[in-house]
């Protein structure tokens, strides 16, 4: 959509708020963290800069460049920044964008109607966190170029050449500090994941991601002409479709652009991503609410008047409506209020009234125009409705009781005697031998230990009744004490850690997939704060002259043998399964807090629809997305079991 900017885009439309100081000494104020998911940020801020001039009409390609030695380039055919001297700050106007923070055209200047740039940073704050930072400008049939070390000024703006009249565009490159970042190589589908959505919400955008750092350069182009219902498309090609269409509302009310995609699948799981300026809100915010009541009014009205509700029936809930929906809802505001610095749930009341009035009329303009998808949505939601009552009379079942009410926690569950959460861990381990040996070698204060038999239901392929039949799932349900979906309560939470503890080999592996499938499906926010782990056993036992070694991998095991020296007496395992270590081994190695290895499983909201995405093609029935997921990935794999 191309919003209508000020036509004027000169110097003294950058809009100075305050100076740059603070950046290098708080950068996690700015970027949120230093670690890697900081490091992308930088590209992003730069990449959505240039997004801002494709909003505003200005721009059709833009070229992110992973260069050898791990700089990034971002070039666009935008306008070019301007080159002009700022009246407020009598220098030129790029030099403000790039070393004065708060700067910029989205200020209020006039520049863009429309922007993102998640901390509105932008430019300045990649400079500052950067060795260096070159920018180069085509504008009026003139090349600028201006460099910057650690964010201060090497020389005036210079002109440094020609070009066509015609060409315009900026050129920023820039190399991250290692003095502010953990670490400072780029990952290329990082990248890949957030540039292709840039391109799925940026209607007719062209986005180039090259990497040049092997002899072989990469190169992934993305170019949208349907837009976001291309981009439920790509959230549906692990699933199947209950209809041909993608249903899709666009317009404007009180000055806010709504774009809406939808379609129904054959899954259980509610997908649907909001964005609001390109910017990914994983707490959603009115325009989420506007969109909900206006589906859940809409197709109660609907089925109603086409007496697929008769007049007793109950009405179908949000819930029921959106089992097994896709949908996108991306809105282009002016001025966006956002709750939290980090723009995860959007505040403005408007956003709400929009997406509700533009989605209730062309919705059921829609149901109206195809009375057999209408048909095949309605009675999808039935299922759901009855399903979601059989799942309510079976979660009753499930609830863990008080103390005073009796005790239904699962008979196999070997529980602590601490009744604080924080201190206690759950181990959720498979196999009743590995199960045993847990039992006995666990610290009985603090550690918990729920034994499972055999593989848990993939909860990809099943509904929320179906869930409560599952003996394994029943039983982490009532352990936890949370509750799920809308029952979730996190504050009821036994244990601040749950450890799942599986066989190092293909099926350990599965399993593992298969628990983490139903938390993130059904208890998500567990993963979100922290509370859920992997449990590191070891590969290799080594043995030698009574002495004991254990690796965790195979280079850790080459380590070893380099210092102890390979010879006859070495007696080498490689353990298979949990079961294999006897209780001490399996304490020593794996569950004692001083020894362990554990590693946190942590979700990426701003990656949430290419997690969503992943789930559904490995765990769901379709096989060639499977397929193509496993190719693109072997390279990948380490500790193949065959």
């Amino acid at each position: 959509m191309s919003q209508q900017a000020t036509p004027e885009y000169g110097a003294d439309q950058i809009q100075i708020l305050e100076g740059l100081e603070a950046v290098r000494k708080r950068p996690g104020m700015y970027i949120g963290t230093t670690s890697i998911r900081g490091l992308h940020h930088l590209v992003y801020e730069i990449v959505d800069n240039a997004v801002d001039e494709a909003l505003a009409g200005f721009c059709s390609h833009i070229i992110t460049t992973i260069n050898p030695d791990n700089s990034i380039t971002v070039e666009d055919d935008g306008r070019g920044i301007p080159t002009g001297i700022n009246s407020k700050a009598g220098i030129p106007a790029v030099e403000v964008v790039f070393t004065v923070l708060h700067a910029g055209g989205k200020f209020g200047g006039g520049g863009y109607k429309v922007s993102g740039g998640l901390h509105g940073v932008g430019a300045s704050v990649v400079n500052a966190l950067s060795v260096w930072l070159e920018v180069e400008i085509c504008r009026e049939g003139k090349v600028f170029k201006q460099r910057y070390e650690r964010g201060k000024t090497m020389y005036p703006l210079k002109e440094i050449g020609t070009c066509d009249p015609e060409k315009t565009g900026t050129k920023v490159t820039f190399l991250p500090d290692p003095l502010i970042f953990e670490e400072t190589v780029f990952d290329f589908d990082t990248l890949k994941v957030r540039l292709r959505e840039t391109a799925f919400l940026t209607k007719n955008l062209r986005i180039t991601l090259r990497d040049e750092r092997e002899e072989e350069a990469k190169e992934r182009t993305f170019h949208y002409e349907g837009g976001i219902k291309e981009f439920v498309t790509y959230l549906n090609k692990g699933k199947t479709a209950l209809y041909p269409e993608v249903i899709y509302c666009e317009g404007t009310k009180d000055n806010v652009y709504v774009e809406v995609a939808m379609q129904h699948n054959d899954a259980y799981n509610d997908s649907t991503f909001s964005f609001v300026n390109n910017i990914i809100t994983p707490e959603g915010g009115m325009h989420v609410a506007g969109f909900r009541g206006a589906l859940t009014r809409t197709f109660n009205a609907y089925a109603r008047d086409n007496k697929i509700l008769k007049e007793n029936d109950e009405p179908l809930s949000g819930d029921d409506i959106r089992e097994g929906l896709t949908a996108i809802i991306s809105i282009k505001i002016e001025e966006p209020q956002f709750e939290g610095q980090t723009k995860q749930k959007l505040g403005n009341t408007e956003a709400r009234g929009a997406v509700d009035s533009i989605v209730s009329e062309q919705l059921t303009y829609f149901l109206e125009q195809n009375p057999t998808v209408a048909k095949i949505i309605c009675e999808k939601a039935i299922l759901a409705q009855r399903a979601r009552e059989a799942a309510r009379k079976a979660r009753d079942m499930t609830r863990r009781k008080s103390p005073l009410e009796g005790n239904s926690l699962p008979g196999k569950l070997a529980d602590c005697s601490d009744t604080n959460p924080e201190n206690c861990e759950i181990f959720i381990v498979e196999g009743d031998s590995a199960g045993g040996s847990a039992k006995t070698a666990r610290n009985r204060n603090t550690q918990a230990i729920l034994p499972l038999r055999g593989k848990i239901l993939n909860v990809e392929k099943a509904r929320e009744d179906k869930i409560y039949e599952n003996a394994e799932i029943k039983a982490m349900i009532t352990c936890f004490g949370t509750g799920i979906h809308e029952e979730f309560d996190i504050t009821k939470l036994k244990y601040h850690k749950i450890i799942i503890m599986t066989d190092a080999d293909v099926d350990g592996a599965h399993i593992a997939t298969l628990m983490l499938t139903f938390l993130y499906r059904f208890m998500p926010e567990l993963i979100r704060q922290g509370y859920v782990y992997l449990a590191t056993p070891p590969l290799y036992k080594l043995e030698k002259n009574k002495k004991v070694w254990y690796a965790y991998s195979d280079e850790e095991l080459n380590r070893i043998l380099v210092e102890v020296g390979r010879d006859s007496n070495n007696k080498i395992q490689r353990y298979k399964g949990l079961g294999e270590m006897d209780a001490e081994q399996l304490w020593e190695t794996t569950m004692d807090p001083a020894k362990r290895i554990l590693k946190r499983v942590t979700i990426d909201d701003l990656e949430a629809s290419e997690i969503d995405a992943t789930f559904s093609t490995l765990m769901g029935d379709k096989v060639e997305p499977r397929r193509e997921f496993i190719e693109e990935n072997a390279k990948y794999v380490q500790n193949l079991d065959i």
